[in-house]
């Protein structure tokens, strides 16, 4: 089971797992409403190196990324029920539009994305090449998505945008 950490303090257990030798897989995303898409992805990226870094959207930046209404879980709930996969290490909130600068400070060996990217569109592939690391997409085609969810549950179409 993973902890829910500030910046602070992933920092220092990045830098206790690099002294010890570990490889770092790092995966981020919004994870509104998890899924067995999202439960592949992170169980794919642990696979990927010897500790894995989850950085959630913080909620303001859900919003921004996914419209009024988003999101649906609160940010410390998500990272709490991320945290308590046995797959994930670290959880760790973040409020930059993109994960640029996180990446920039831990220098993670592989930073994984999900299907809906190839490496040639992950925005932060320049970032990761940068500092010596690798880009790597977990999965095969986008299958779930919260959007398709909620849309489920509220009796609308997958694509209406509620």
């Amino acid at each position: 089971m993973g902890r829910v950490v500030s910046e602070t303090e992933l920092i220092e257990a990045v830098a206790r797992d690099r002294a010890a030798g570990r490889r770092l897989a790092f995966a981020n995303g919004c994870f509104d409403l998890v899924h067995v898409g999202h439960v592949r992805y992170l169980s794919g990226a642990a696979a990927e190196a010897d500790r894995l870094i989850v950085a959630v959207n913080d909620d303001r930046t859900v919003t921004a990324l996914k419209g009024a209404g988003r999101p649906i879980v609160p940010a410390a709930e998500r990272a709490e029920i991320l945290a308590a996969f046995s797959s994930v290490d670290y959880v760790v909130v973040f409020s930059d539009p993109t994960v640029e600068r996180l990446l920039r400070i831990l220098q993670p060996d592989v930073h994984c994305k999900g299907p809906d990217y190839t490496v040639e569109t992950v925005p932060e592939r320049a970032v990761v090449k940068a500092y010596g690391g690798r880009t790597v997409i977990i999965g095969a085609g986008k299958q779930h998505s919260t959007r398709d969810l909620v849309a489920r549950v509220s009796g609308g179409r997958p694509d209406d945008p509620r």
